[in-house]
C-alpha cells in the first residue's frame, strides 16, 4: 500500500521515501475495519515514526447515481485517502510553527 501512494512521487523522492519506511517496519502498526471480500467497503490505517496512511471507502456523495451508488452505503467507488510524514513538519504545526 505504501509503495502505491509513494510511488506517486517523484522517483528519487518515493525511493528514498521507501527506503525510510522499510528501516521502521519493526515499528510499524496495521488497522484494518470492514470487509475483506473483493468488494466490500473498508478503512485501512498504516502507522509508523515515518509514514501515516489512511485510506477509507466513502458513502457516494450526490454523484452516486453516476457509479451505482446507494446513499450511506460505503463503497470502493468513492475513497479517500491521505499519506503523511508524523513529525516531519507537514501535520499538528500552526501558523506560529508551534505544533498542537
Amino acid at each position: 500500500m505504501a509503495q502505491a501512494l509513494v510511488g506517486r512521487a517523484k522517483a528519487d523522492a518515493a525511493k528514498v521515501t521507501l527506503a525510510e519506511i522499510r528501516k521502521h517496519l519493526s515499528d510499524t502498526y496495521v488497522t484494518w475495519a470492514g470487509g475483506t471480500g473483493h468488494d466490500d467497503a473498508f478503512y485501512v490505517r498504516v502507522h509508523s515514526p515515518v509514514v501515516w496512511i489512511e485510506v477509507d471507502c466513502q458513502a457516494p456523495g450526490p454523484l452516486r447515481g453516476a457509479y451505482g451508488g446507494t446513499e450511506g452505503t460505503p463503497t470502493q467507488m468513492h475513497v479517500h485517502s491521505v499519506i503523511r510524514t508524523p513529525n516531519g513538519n507537514d501535520t499538528e504545526r500552526s501558523s506560529s510553527g508551534s505544533t498542537a
